[in-house]
C-alpha cells in the first residue's frame, strides 16, 4: 500500500475514523518508520485516540492530543506540537479530524504548510451502516462539509461500513455498491475497504485493498466494565 508523509482521516460521527487512524498508525510503525498520532477530533468526547495511549507508547508512536478535546470550546487551541508534526518531514504523521465542519475547523489552520510540501492523503472515511451516511447522495454532503470547513480537498476514500460488534463479512459485501456509487459521484479512489482482522480471510480475493484491524475498546464501554470508568488504555 502506497503511504503518503501525512495520512488525515475524517468523516461523520460513528464513521470509525478513530479506530483506523490508530491502526493506521500502527501499521506504519510495523514498516520502521517514525511515527505520530494527532488527535484533532475536538468534537466527539466517546472515543478518542488519548482512550489508547498505553498501547501506542508501548508501541513506541508518539500522541499528541489538545487538553481542550471533548470541551465546548468553538476552536481551542492545539498543541504546538501538531505544527511541528506538520512542519517535520523526516516524520510520519497520521491525523484524527473531527467528525463534521465544526470539527474539521481545527484542520484548516495547518492546511497551507500542508499544501505546500504537497505529501498528504485525506481519506473521508464512509461508513453505509451510520443515520447520515446510508446514502452515496448523503455522505457527498458529508464531504463537501468538512471540505469547506477546513479548506482542503479529500483524495480517496475509505470504506468503513461495519455494525461494531454484530458485523459479519456480508454486511462488509453488501456495501461495495454504495462505495463504487460514492467513487463514481466524487471522482475519488477507493483506497481501501476496512474490516475486523478475524475476517480478512474470509474476504481476500473477494474485495479489493484490503486492510484489517484490531478493534479498539470505545471508552463508554470500558465505563461499565471498570470501577469508576478509570481506565489506563
Amino acid at each position: 500500500m502506497e503511504v503518503k508523509r501525512l495520512t488525515l482521516f475524517a468523516g461523520h460521527y460513528g464513521s470509525g475514523k478513530t479506530n483506523i487512524a490508530l491502526n493506521y498508525a500502527m501499521m506504519l510503525k510495523a514498516q520502521g518508520k517514525p511515527v505520530t498520532i494527532a488527535d484533532l477530533d475536538i468534537v466527539n468526547p466517546y472515543f478518542r485516540v488519548k482512550d489508547s495511549e498505553t498501547l501506542l507508547q508501548q508501541a513506541g508512536i508518539e500522541l499528541i492530543c489538545s487538553a481542550y478535546a471533548g470541551s465546548n470550546v468553538d476552536l481551542p487551541a492545539m498543541p504546538k506540537e501538531t505544527y511541528g508534526l506538520v512542519a517535520d518531514r523526516e516524520r510520519y504523521g497520521v491525523l484524527d479530524i473531527g467528525g463534521d465542519d465544526r470539527g474539521a475547523l481545527a484542520l484548516g489552520r495547518y492546511v497551507p504548510e500542508i499544501l505546500a510540501e504537497d505529501n498528504y492523503e485525506f481519506l473521508l472515511v464512509a461508513n453505509k451502516s451510520r443515520p447520515l451516511t446510508r446514502t452515496a447522495a448523503d455522505t457527498v454532503a458529508v464531504m463537501e462539509e468538512i471540505q469547506d470547513a477546513c479548506g482542503l480537498r479529500f483524495t480517496a476514500l475509505v470504506n468503513n461500513t461495519n455494525l461494531g460488534p454484530d458485523t459479519v463479512p456480508q454486511d462488509v459485501l453488501n456495501s461495495l455498491p454504495y462505495i463504487q456509487e460514492l467513487s463514481e459521484r466524487t471522482g475519488l479512489p477507493v483506497k481501501m475497504t476496512c474490516v475486523r482482522r478475524e475476517f480478512s480471510q474470509a474476504l481476500a480475493g473477494r474485495i479489493e485493498n484490503l486492510f484489517s484491524m484490531d478493534l479498539q475498546r470505545l471508552y463508554y464501554m470500558l465505563n461499565t466494565e471498570v470501577p469508576n470508568g478509570k481506565t489506563d488504555i
